[in-house]
């Protein structure tokens, strides 16, 4: 054969080797992507599968209190509502809503020692905690998935197959809720 068409073919091969390597990189990253947002969608339900308990356990010692328990019931129907349309930046703007108002029910136990001592309503605030640290970690974990696939998709040369593939860069999942950004402010 030829030298210049076996040159021509080699170079057509590595090009070819090339561009699918590329695509198989964006698809595993893709799917990071998707595991990720998996992750924060478990944490989330099991957070929303604890509001009620919560909810139930305060009422029986703040009977007065019915607007701010109807504030988190609200809040939480429409975290879940949100987390069905599947928008990320919708979705954390009401999560950050239901981060709030859970914060009200336990500045509420401040004011009832009755229920600041209840074994449910203590097993329920470990629960919430615990789910609440275990959000975090899962939007870290997407964050940073997210962050290496939009890097991936806008570097070169892999944003030309990503560009004819179609691939599009994702939302993080941020935090829009100044207080929660802010440092604590301890008194005494």
């Amino acid at each position: 054969m030829n030298p210049i068409i076996l040159g021509v073919l080699g170079v057509l091969v590595v090009i070819i080797l090339v561009i699918i390597g590329m695509y198989n990189s964006l698809i595993r990253l893709k799917n990071r992507v998707e595991e990720a947002w998996s992750d924060i969608d478990v944490q989330l339900k099991r957070r929303y599968d604890l509001i009620p308990n919560l909810v139930e356990t305060v009422k029986g010692y703040a009977k007065h209190e019915e607007g701010t328990l109807m504030k988190v019931t609200e809040a939480r129907n429409m975290a879940m509502q949100a987390q069905a349309g599947g928008d990320p930046k919708a979705q954390a703007q009401a999560e950050n809503v239901l981060s709030s108002t859970l914060k009200s029910i336990f500045a509420l136990s401040e004011n009832y020692p009755d229920l600041k001592a209840n074994t449910n309503f203590l097993e329920l605030q470990r629960e919430l905690s615990d789910t609440e640290n275990k959000i975090q970690a899962s939007r870290r974990f997407y964050n940073g998935n997210v962050r290496d696939f939009n890097t991936k998709i806008e570097v070169f040369p892999t944003n030309l197959i990503a560009g004819m593939l179609k691939f599009v860069k994702r939302e993080f999942f941020e935090i829009e809720n100044k207080e929660e950004k802010e440092n604590v402010k301890v008194k005494f």
